[in-house]
């Protein structure tokens, strides 16, 4: 049953549009074969499949990223894989989303009015583009004036960028601010 089981998990992992966490394979597995398998057996079979696309003859391996697992390319095939997604993916984020995905990255949760007082502009698109992306998701309101709303980043950025949690994020050393020539404000449609 054993190998058995491995091959439904890396079933489950490939079929999974986001990472698959432990639990999530446990439950799909006992209700597909209506038995129960316990954690701690799906994390020795985890291990396994990971050790197994350890191997050079496999370009892709099992990850643990944003609390679950997924299948995910090995770094010596990110140059040839890239110039296939740059043609499929012709959407990339403006420097202006990437400046604003960052201030909620490494501040969150945060008010859009934080992130306009540290960027200096108008931030309503470019929030808006990045919860069309799913990249971040509002996680509640503050308890300030007016209750505004709070922006997180969600599952989908940890994915994105291949996180396993928002402590693996680079350390940052300070913001630094760009302003235009002449010091003034500018919205983030005149940016894009």
């Amino acid at each position: 049953m054993g190998s058995k089981l491995q091959t439904y998990i890396e079933s489950l992992i490939f079929v999974a549009t986001k990472p698959i966490s432990k639990e999530a394979i446990r439950l799909a597995l006992n209700d597909y074969l209506t038995t129960s398998i316990k954690v701690k057996e799906v994390e020795t079979i985890l291990g396994s499949i990971m050790e197994k696309y350890q191997d050079e003859t496999y370009p892709f391996e099992v990850r643990e990223i944003a609390n679950g697992f997924a299948f995910m390319t090995k770094g010596a095939f990110h140059e040839l894989n890239g110039k296939v997604l740059k043609r499929e993916n012709k959407k990339k984020l403006t420097r202006t989303a990437l400046e604003t995905l960052s201030i909620i990255a490494y501040k969150q949760p945060v008010t859009k009015g934080d992130i306009e007082s540290i960027r200096g502009v108008s931030s309503d698109y470019t929030i808006q583009k990045l919860m069309e992306k799913e990249l971040i998701e509002i996680s509640g309101r503050a308890e300030t004036l007016g209750r505004p709303l709070l922006y997180t980043t969600s599952e989908k950025f940890m994915n994105h960028f291949g996180l396993k949690s928002i402590n693996d994020l680079p350390k940052l050393k300070e913001f630094k601010l760009e302003q235009d020539e002449q010091g003034e404000q500018r919205s983030d449609s005149e940016s894009e």
